[in-house]
């Protein structure tokens, strides 16, 4: 007999060994003292018990999410054929791109690697949610943040131009348009109801590779400080999102809409399991303002929270378990100055609920209206009181709002590639600024706008527009819509210089 055949009859013994080894030991009752093997029934394995299937969900939900393209034109500096490849200079000389040892001669510009304008299309992919039959749609403020054009293609492939209703760069949140009637929506959830460990599908637009739905569960609620967003109140999910899954749906097991994908935490740029969604509670509400108003309004109390650490504890004479946070300034003629709140205050209560931190203050103020009255609990030299707050509106929050569609020029402002902030004591005060400055602060102009063409900067302080002074945003748009003619006068206060600059409008 060959080695094959006694391997292979050896090992046909060994099975039969050990099958008859734990028939013996299946019925002996040596083994009783061991915990019995729990089986469960089928009849215990019902749905409500455990999902197998959450295509019913997915059937209803997956078309009320889009996929949202843009584009914008953006203008960069090419170079010459001089400057790359030296083979052109040989035969074409100098006068195409100049050098540092021919610079003034005849037919030379002077400038060592001309360049020359020339502008760039830049695409980029997102998803949306539609959350009106008449064709409204959420999604995020990056996905379409300067675009010239923006294309909606639903889940039956058709495609619509979309115009932007308006966008909140703080909460990264847009409401866009498209021409249709009777489309699929999602309904909306009470994010603030949702509990860590439910489960969840994340619903958009990956990597351009069409709609795709991923599970997860919420891993955490109210995440901030993360440096994404002015205001991050997010909810956190292990739910695959990707690049392209921004603007998407994040929905729970009975299809409502929980929150709008937002971003991921990654070194690659890929999934890492985890990921942040705006909360639909603070999406409704952006977008209910946008809507209605053209703009986001936030209430406003005029202070600097502070996060109470151990080391403040101490200092301010505060029990390790304080709750709330400090007020580390508050600026006199400001809400909060005027109802009494000092420096070095702590903040306990709002409207009778708990402050853990300063962002949650933050949070909870900014959604409500200007003129309301928050009633917060407040810690004064040991001694709490209840202070009654007038709220201000919050300086510099208007949303960017435009009447034409995306494929005529995407979102603008009053002035058109220019966003203006107020000018606050603080910011004064960094600005080194004489207390008699009053106006408005750009704070961004594009390079590309007749703004930036006339000389304004970023950072300039505009004081007035046509003659008339301006101290807030607010009187800054008014100016602007009252203008008569083509042009604009502003004066401008640039490093504690003023300088009057027309633009055309």
């Amino acid at each position: 007999m060959d080695k094959q055949t006694v391997w292979k009859e050896t090992r046909i013994f060994a099975y039969c060994l050990l099958a008859a080894g734990m028939g013996a030991l299946a019925g002996s009752h040596s083994w009783a003292a061991r915990p019995p093997i729990q089986t469960v029934s089928a009849a215990t394995l019902t749905p409500s018990s455990i999902e197998t299937s959450f295509a019913p969900v997915v059937d209803k939900a997956l078309p009320a999410v889009v996929n949202i393209s843009s584009s914008k034109t953006t203008k960069t500096a090419e170079a010459m054929p001089s400057e790359m490849d030296p083979l052109f200079r040989q035969f074409f000389g100098q006068q195409f791109g100049g050098d540092d040892n021919n610079s003034g001669s005849p037919g030379n510009s002077g400038r060592r690697g001309n360049r020359m304008p020339r502008n760039r299309t830049e695409h980029s992919l997102g998803s949306g949610v539609i959350v009106r039959p008449d064709g409204y749609l959420l999604t995020n403020n990056h996905v379409i943040d300067g675009a010239t054009d923006i294309t909606v293609t639903l889940g039956d492939k058709r495609e619509f131009k979309a115009k932007v209703i308006g966008t909140d760069p703080k909460t990264d949140v847009a409401v866009l348009k498209i021409d249709a009637s009777n489309l699929p929506t999602l309904p909306f959830a009470d994010s603030a109801k949702a509990r860590v460990g439910d489960i969840v599908l994340a619903m958009g637009n990956p990597f351009g590779l069409g709609q795709t739905v991923t599970m997860g569960i919420i891993s955490a609620q109210g995440r901030t400080n993360l440096g994404i967003e002015d205001y991050e109140d997010f909810i956190q999910t292990d739910a695959p999102i990707n690049p392209g899954n921004s603007g998407g749906a994040l929905i729970n097991t009975r299809g409502e809409l929980v929150g709008i994908n937002t971003a991921i935490l990654a070194n690659n740029g890929g999934n890492q399991g985890v990921g942040f969604a705006v909360p639909m509670n603070l999406a409704h509400s952006v977008m209910t303002q946008v809507m209605e108003h053209g703009k986001v309004v936030r209430g406003y109390l005029g202070v600097v929270p502070e996060n109470i650490t151990p080391a403040l504890a101490g200092a301010f004479k505060l029990s390790a378990s304080q709750h709330g946070v400090l007020m580390g300034d508050v600026t006199a003629d400001a809400p909060a100055g005027r109802a009494g709140i000092q420096r070095g205050d702590v903040v306990e209560e709002v409207n009778g609920e708990k402050i853990d931190d300063a962002n949650q203050l933050r949070m909870r103020i900014s959604l409500m209206a200007p003129g309301t009255t928050a009633n917060l609990q407040v810690l004064h030299d040991g001694s709490e009181k209840m202070v009654a707050v007038k709220l201000g509106e919050l300086p510099g929050t208007t949303a960017r709002a435009t009447e034409h569609g995306g494929e005529e020029g995407g979102p603008a402002s009053s002035l058109e590639g220019v966003t203006v902030d107020a000018l606050d004591s603080q910011t004064a005060r960094e600005m080194r600024l004489p207390s008699n400055v009053h106006g408005v602060v750009a704070t961004n102009v594009e390079q590309d706008s007749a703004a930036y063409n006339a000389g304004l900067r970023q950072g300039d302080v505009i004081q007035e527009v046509n003659r008339k002074p301006v101290t807030s945003v607010s009187d800054f748009d008014q100016a602007l819509h009252t203008a008569s003619g083509g042009n604009v006068l502003l004066l401008v206060n640039r490093n504690g210089h003023t300088e009057y600059l027309a633009i055309q409008k």
